[in-house]
């Protein structure tokens, strides 16, 4: 018996070897010895691996145009091109030691989407657009999330066309010289939704085992600068009490952001990551340490008092006149919770497939924060192995990836009004 349109669309699936096959011929493009990829943004290679998917996306029929930071829109047509896209995408750029799937995932997962309805002859009311953001991973060129940040004009299209890398090349100078220096004006472009499948990058899917991330929002971040000035002196002759040393006070600091993290559970997020020990010598007392913070939380609340708390913790290591501590806000992103219709609409999807979904929290930054800001936005995620990204060794089951897919498939057409046959359409 022939199957209705609503029947066909309830058993509609992706080609999850398919979606593998072009994830792995992506990859291809700026491979690395040890299985991963470099591929920086705005480079040959990332010109190549532009081309290589606006080629498919102009297989199935799709329009492609270009803005003026190099963002990529990929559109199939709708029933009714009155209305606004629903979206889905993410990025193709990677870092120097990038792996598979970071970005890419979103990206060729769109694609995949596309080539199941095209496949299925099934037509959406709304229109479909696969995006691809510029320099998200900010691996090249400051800021990250650049294409998607001037979109939601978080920054302007001069001071992103304006920054240039270490060999002073600008992103102006870039965009020319691959050829994605596009003619369409950046940002205020009506989207009804928008969502962004990704790998986890982080082991909470797996630890669960469970398949399908239904992403509630993102963290939000404060970064600081820090310097603490005692006194560098000869590590021999200075007896221990009478000594200033600057790494020992930045010690005490290191353990105190991760004591503010661990008070504010479950969400707080609490690091040092750069450590710059003056002078560096053996046999020195260090007078000065400069080092970094980074602070996350899931609202603002939270978030400020851990920034309250690292501020006495700063004021702690001054009393008694031993140490000079400098602590500067350097970036502040706030935290960004995501459309409840939508991340609903990503937990259906997986209902409606079998999968048991986890409400989960981003804790690092992706397009969608800043798309958050200017559209209805969720993000689906599955599991990476261990954890682990931005390393080569960046690795998923193509079944949680197929998986991930198809949740994204069902979702966006929950969004996307009627779906027919093209013939229905037609008549």
């Amino acid at each position: 018996m022939e199957l209705t349109t609503l029947e066909a669309v309830r058993a509609l699936r992706v080609d999850g070897g398919r979606l593998w096959q072009s994830l792995m011929d992506l990859a291809r493009i700026g491979a690395t010895d040890k299985g991963g990829v470099c591929r920086l943004a705005l480079t040959d290679l990332d010109r190549q691996a532009r081309d290589r998917v606006t080629a498919w996306a102009r297989e199935l029929g799709c329009s492609v145009r270009v803005d003026a930071i190099g963002n990529i829109f990929m559109r199939r047509a709708g029933m009714r091109e009155d209305l606004p896209p629903v979206m889905t995408g993410s990025h193709i750029d990677t870092q120097p030691t990038g792996g598979k799937f970071d970005g890419n995932y979103g990206v060729l997962a769109g694609i995949e989407v596309l080539r199941t309805l095209c496949d299925r002859g099934l037509r959406t009311e709304a229109p479909i657009e696969v995006v691809v953001w510029t320099n998200e991973e900010g691996s090249r060129f400051v800021p990250v999330m650049m294409g998607s940040g001037v979109h939601a004009r978080a920054f302007t299209l001069e001071h992103a066309l304006a920054a240039r890398d270490r060999d002073g090349v600008s992103v102006a100078e870039a965009l020319r010289a691959i050829g994605y220096d596009g003619a369409e004006p950046v940002g205020g472009r009506a989207a009804a939704a928008y969502f962004e499948a990704h790998i986890e990058q982080g082991p909470i899917l797996e630890s669960e085992d469970i398949v399908i991330g239904a992403v509630a929002g993102a963290l939000g971040q404060r970064w600081y600068d820090v310097v603490i000035t005692g006194q560098e002196a000869h590590a021999g002759p200075t007896p221990m009490a009478l000594r200033r040393d600057a790494l020992l006070a930045a010690s005490d600091l290191v353990r105190a952001v991760n004591r503010i993290a661990q008070d504010h559970a479950p969400h707080g997020r609490g690091t040092v990551g750069c450590l710059d020990v003056f002078p560096n010598s053996r046999n020195v007392i260090p007078g000065r340490v400069s080092l970094t913070v980074d602070l996350r939380a899931a609202d603002d609340a939270t978030l400020d008092g851990m920034a309250r708390a690292l501020a006495r913790a700063c004021g702690e290591l001054e009393q008694g006149g031993a140490f000079e501590v400098s602590c500067k806000e350097v970036v502040y992103f706030a935290p960004q919770p995501f459309d409840a219709a939508l991340v609903q609409a990503v937990r259906d999807g997986a209902a409606s497939l079998g999968l048991d979904s986890l409400d989960i929290i981003s804790g690092a930054g992706h397009d969608a924060v800043y798309m958050a800001r200017v559209a209805p936005t969720a993000m689906i995620f599955v599991p990476c192995k261990d954890g682990i990204s931005h390393n080569e060794i960046e690795d998923a089951r193509p079944e949680h990836l197929e998986a991930g897919c198809n949740v994204l498939l069902h979702a966006m057409l929950r969004c996307c009004g009627r779906v027919e046959a093209a013939e229905e359409a037609r008549a």
